[in-house]
């Protein structure tokens, strides 16, 4: 393994390199774990090959003193090792390297035994050497076992069971290596001194441990910090995108409102001028004023009415609506509109009541109605309302223009138009949005179904709404 720098992999490292972050806390630890995996492989690549090299410096320094089959058996155990390292390291950079965190924690926990099983033939290493070389080449085995122990540390220590497993398979291996070989000396021949080589690896076990989980925290936390950042880079971009999206939001408001103003505000200058010059036409100029005057109003209307929803400055009323009354209400308002039109207005109705603001939910219904007898100039127009198996329902079906598919939720976006789309020349497209508004406030699903060219329906879900909530909805749609 390589030990350069308890960050190996991770010191270097950048966004480029990582998996997406996730967007939620909940997915944070996950991720966190994975990529310290990933950060681990990075750092194990070709790394076994520094191990796999001190095998025959430890073997030289036992030749000649021990049997050499035993050394043979021993360099052919480590051999199998290092196979089993390139075959996983294989396995893991076709299979894993690009899978998600979920695929990096099954890595380690189905190919642990790569790491044990070099760790098991490591500590058999005090078979070879302990009490059987000469002193200086004892001392000499020991320091490569020691290196073989410390090296990986930093890289390991990035997956805590891991280490875990390693120093632990290592050590149990070279303890019970070095109690058999005890067990096996004649008891003249043991000298005291030997209690060392047991104080000393018990000794560099425990710093091993404690020094790999430092490691793991401070790598740990450094991956939080990434994750964070990029929470943060998330959600600053998401703001820079929404202030673009706001000042577009805002040219567009101001050039629909600049331009659907332009002609009634002129219509009633040119009314103006022609009214001071010939008087006596009084009766035929004072409607054509009346009528512009009404435009210029209905924008402003809209206009506040959307700025009050998107303030948080509407105080809704909940009380007990006879449906079929309101419908009658809307009825008397919009059926002179309709038949100036030349267009029929049809209503059916059937008994019920909801709770809701029945000054809101009005604003919502005649807006649908002033829609549709706006777009449809031929046929008519139909407001119903009918019980469902989800509860009371009402529905506004017209015979005008219709609205093709890839722009049915578009509409009801501030100022949306269709693009060359008849009739829409003169619209502030204010009204749907108001609708949409509404119906998140108060709880009344908005539906629309439309076939170009033939009509549209759109209808409202009148479930009861509470006071409370609906009241939460505006606050937390400004906040």
């Amino acid at each position: 393994m390589r030990g350069s720098s308890a960050f190996a992999g991770l010191g270097n490292s950048s966004f480029a390199n990582l998996s997406p972050a996730p967007v939620t806390v909940d997915e944070a630890e996950p991720w966190v774990r994975g990529e310290l995996i990933r950060s681990l492989m990075r750092a194990a690549r070709g790394s076994y090959l520094l191990s796999a090299a001190l095998m025959p410096a430890l073997a030289g320094l036992s030749w000649g003193h021990i049997p050499s089959w035993q050394l043979i058996l021993w360099l052919a155990l480590g051999g199998a090792a290092t196979g089993l390292r390139v075959w996983g390291e294989r396995v893991y950079a076709t299979r894993y390297a690009a899978r998600d965190s979920a695929a990096q924690q099954a890595y380690m926990a189905r190919y642990h035994f790569l790491w044990t099983s070099s760790a098991f033939v490591w500590g058999l290493s005090i078979l070879i050497f302990f009490g059987r070389t000469p002193l200086m080449n004892e001392f000499m085995s020991w320091l490569i076992v020691a290196g073989v122990a410390t090296f990986p540390l930093s890289g390991l220590a990035l997956h805590p069971p891991l280490l875990k497993r390693y120093v632990n398979t290592l050590f149990v291996t070279m303890l019970a290596g070095v109690a058999l070989r005890v067990l096996q000396m004649d008891l003249n021949d043991v000298d005291f001194n030997y209690g060392g080589f047991l104080a000393l690896p018990l000794l560099h076990w425990w710093m091993l441990l404690r020094a790999g989980q430092r490691i793991h925290e401070t790598a740990h936390n450094s991956f939080e910090l990434l994750y964070h950042n990029h929470i943060l880079i998330n959600s600053l971009t998401q703001q820079r995108q929404a202030a673009v999206s706001a000042v577009a939001m805002k040219n567009r408001f101001l050039a629909s409102a600049a331009h659907d103003m332009r002609q009634p505000v002129l219509a009633l200058s040119l009314y103006a001028d022609w009214l001071r010059n010939e008087p006596e036409l009084v009766q035929e100029i004072a409607p054509k004023i009346v009528r512009a005057t009404h435009a210029v109003n209905a924008l402003f209307d809209s206009l506040f009415d959307l700025a009050r929803i998107d303030s948080g400055q509407v105080r809704l009323h909940i009380e007990r609506v006879d449906v079929q009354q309101l419908l009658h209400d809307l009825e008397l308002q919009y059926r002179p509109v309709a038949e100036a039109k030349g267009l029929s207005f049809r209503v059916h109705s059937c008994p019920g009541t909801v709770l809701t603001d029945p000054i809101r939910v009005r604003r919502m219904v005649g807006n649908l109605i002033a829609n549709a007898i706006k777009y449809t100039p031929e046929g008519g127009v139909l407001l119903a309302s009918r019980q469902t198996s989800e509860g009371l329902r009402v529905e506004v079906w017209d015979t005008g223009i219709g609205i093709a598919r890839e722009h049915l939720r578009d509409v009801f976006l501030e100022f949306y138009k269709v693009a060359d789309h008849a009739g829409t020349s003169d619209g502030f497209g204010l009204g749907l949005a108001i609708v949409a508004r509404l119906s998140h406030a108060l709880g009344h699903p908005v539906s629309v179904r439309s076939r170009l060219g033939r009509g549209s329906v759109f209808r409202v879900a009148l479930h009861d709404a509470d006071e409370a909530r609906a009241q939460t909805r505006i606050s937390g749609a400004v906040g």
